[in-house]
């Protein structure tokens, strides 16, 4: 696979390149977070940016370790037919999250959180404008470059600092750039010699559909057909939900591997972290990024919910392994809601977020 990095320098990301970025201050933090006597909560010891014009500085002058960012958007769910609703879990994650203890098992003072990006004006604009549901498909994929542009430029900084980006979503097309500027950000850093990750992926699909214009059921196939994907396997993969003509491709690319729901809970050929574990392997060489799609999760409220998943437990399971047992070069959680267009929520599906994010970072600890 031919890698970009060689080919096209790109310009350093200035803050004017993610202008759908919204910044968080200290106040903004403490104002979620529920301040108790005799007890310290996470919101209090997590860090934030010092100087908003000097973004890439403050990053790179932090002591925190990971770098929290929310992509609170279903653009790319709604571009790949899906329900919206995505866009509905960045707050109540967030408010769960600053709310949990600071304590010897968690601490929170190794977190940056700069803030989330709001592009509620290019749907706002979408809604307006547009006549026809063909038109409105068009108008969310065209859209995701502009989401992808911007989540490429802050990753990009984020990791060119050696720091790992924890990003909750939004739609699974969140992979593509997150992809793409870990693995210019990495190479930048000089942790990488060429500008490609692996990426593990815990999901009901594999989100590798066709290049028929971006949406979050193809990040993958863009970022391993742009050069910045080397290895790629998905863990729980429903066997109902896997294209045929992706399923070929899959089968026909020694790049990648998937171990499916059914051969691990139904027929019993591996166990759950068996299968984890042989994900890890697979991708050991280099870098590699941590998906969870929370569709795969039983009754999880979802673009793609499903009755038949994995529990939460296997969810904090494969986040905490993975953490472990791998040199991580991200931690996406996607594809969650606590609303979804139909009318349907689940308050619960922020705290189980939040949930994943500590145990991926005492994961990180552990390894």
């Amino acid at each position: 696979m031919e890698n970009l990095e060689t080919k096209v320098q790109t310009p350093e990301p200035k803050l004017n390149d993610m202008q759908h970025l919204k910044l968080y201050t200290k106040q903004d933090v403490l104002s979620l977070t529920k301040l108790r006597r005799f007890e310290t909560k996470v919101g209090e010891r997590l860090q934030t940016i010092h100087h908003a014009g000097e973004i890439e500085k403050s990053i790179a002058e932090s002591s925190a370790r990971y770098v929290l960012i929310g992509i609170p958007e279903d653009l790319g769910a709604k571009g790949n037919f899906g329900l919206g609703g995505a866009d509905t879990l960045w707050v109540p994650f967030l408010q769960s999250f600053l709310n949990i203890q600071s304590n010897d098992f968690f601490d929170g003072g190794e977190v940056l959180l700069v803030g989330h990006f709001d592009f509620g004006d290019i749907q706002y604009l979408i809604d307006k404008t547009a006549k026809s549901e063909e038109e409105k498909i068009e108008a969310y994929r065209h859209a995701v470059i502009t989401v992808d542009d911007e989540v490429e430029h802050l990753v990009k900084i984020i990791t060119a600092a050696k720091k790992i980006p924890i990003v909750i979503g939004g739609g699974h097309n969140n992979s593509y750039p997150l992809i793409k500027g870990a693995a210019k950000g990495w190479h930048k850093a000089g942790v990488l010699e060429l500008a490609q990750i692996n990426c593990i992926n815990l999901d009901a699909h594999a989100d590798y559909r066709p290049m028929e214009g971006r949406h979050s059921g193809n990040a993958f196939r863009y970022a391993e057909e742009d050069g910045y994907l080397q290895k790629y396997c998905i863990v729980g993969l429903h066997e109902n939900y896997l294209p045929q003509n992706v399923w070929i491709d899959i089968v026909n690319n020694p790049f990648i591997d998937c171990i499916t729901f059914e051969d691990i809970f139904v027929h019993e050929k591996r166990t759950f972290l068996q299968s984890v574990s042989h994900a890890t392997g697979f991708t050991e060489d280099t870098l590699t990024g941590i998906d969870i799609d929370l569709d795969a999760i039983q009754n999880t409220l979802s673009s793609a919910m499903t009755p038949v998943g994995i529990t939460p437990v296997h969810a904090r399971q494969y986040v905490s392994f993975a953490a472990a047992d791998t040199k991580p070069a991200y931690l996406h959680i996607c594809e969650g809601a606590t609303r979804l267009s139909d009318g349907r929520t689940d308050a619960t599906s922020g705290k189980l977020i939040s949930y994943l994010v500590s145990d991926f970072i005492k994961g990180m600890q552990v390894g």
